[in-house]
């Protein structure tokens, strides 16, 4: 990048510190290079001096700096290039539920949200294919992993942006997951609060329990189905919205690590035999969302061909009262 652009923060990002704001679109600058660019006036928002770690807002504006100038040419952003027909046919194919306001689309399973190092093909990437007419490009309004599916939620203007950043802060939005566990929670079902605190190891980021320092979390859990004690289908209710939160409370609160999650059920994340794939099984099955207009969008996702295929290979049932949100306290 060698001149200055202004970037206008997505309701996506609201409340992220700028310092980790910058770092996820600069990922190789040092944090002392970015205390320079401040400290000296070249990053702004909404043209006045911020520090690292000034909470951003949905829609102010941050001055970027003409960075290989300022820094070294290796730190400019990838321009974004022609996206690839069979992608477009694809995340077109996705598309759930479509109005004025907003987008829903039942996100694959192993495709990224955002980009990041080494991630290239990311739904933030091929925004343009869902544009469909419209005034503005999307807006990412909320994040799921890379290798959870299910209903993501893009605005179709920064009106609604705006008005759903609010609602997802405010809790107003409800979602409900499904989540093939290895074991079956006991009690079958009930409420789990953990303080949750993000831990850089040997295998990069993960959640850990921290009684003392994590952010509280907290989630509603029922056992849809079962088969015996080798496994179980669990309906899952977010009440707060940490990082990894469900796969954390599956695995460390009840001892049922969600299927396929490697990362935080180890060895025990996996079931034995060959019927069921070594793929993360978090759907993300429905999702509630109350407009600006006074109408509510309620939308469910299918779910993907290797948590059918698991499903089916274990014997459960998928019935209509299953798609019910949990009753909250």
């Amino acid at each position: 990048m060698s001149s200055v652009e202004i970037i206008e923060v997505a309701a996506i990002d609201e409340g992220i510190r700028l310092d980790r704001w910058f770092k996820s679109r600069f990922p190789d600058i040092t944090f002392g290079q970015l205390q320079k660019l401040m400290r000296t006036g070249q990053v702004r928002v909404d043209g006045g001096r911020v520090k690292p770690g000034t909470r951003l807002l949905s829609g102010q504006k941050v001055r970027i700096p003409p960075l290989r100038e300022s820094v070294n040419e290796r730190y400019a952003p990838p321009a974004r290039g022609p996206i690839d027909p069979v992608r477009a046919r694809e995340i077109e194919s996705c598309v759930l539920h479509c109005d004025d306001d907003v987008i829903v689309i039942n996100k694959p399973s192993g495709l990224a949200v955002q980009g990041g190092t080494g991630t290239t093909h990311h739904v933030d990437g091929m925004l343009d294919v869902l544009q469909f007419g419209a005034n503005e490009r999307p807006k990412l309004v909320h994040r799921l992993d890379k290798d959870t599916s299910g209903v993501l939620v893009l605005a179709r203007n920064s009106r609604s942006a705006r008005h759903l950043a609010t609602c997802f802060r405010s809790k107003d939005v409800r979602k409900l997951y499904w989540a093939l566990a290895v074991g079956v929670p006991i009690p079958p079902d009930g409420q789990i609060e953990l303080r949750l605190l993000k831990a850089v190891g040997r295998g990069g980021e993960r959640m850990v329990v921290d009684p003392e320092n994590g952010k509280f979390s907290r989630s509603r859990y029922k056992v849809l189905d079962q088969g015996g004690r080798r496994a179980s289908l669990v309906a899952l209710e977010p009440l707060t919205g940490r990082t990894h939160q469900l796969r954390v409370h599956l695995a460390d609160a009840l001892g049922t690590p969600i299927a396929g999650d490697g990362k935080y059920g180890g060895r025990d994340a996996y079931l034995e035999g060959g019927g069921v794939e070594k793929k993360l099984h978090l759907h993300a099955r429905r999702i509630q969302l109350p407009l600006a207009d006074g109408r509510t969008v309620d939308v469910s996702a299918p779910l993907p061909k290797h948590m059918l295929s698991s499903l089916e290979y274990l014997g459960f049932r998928l019935e209509a009262e299953y798609d019910q949100f949990l009753e909250l306290e």
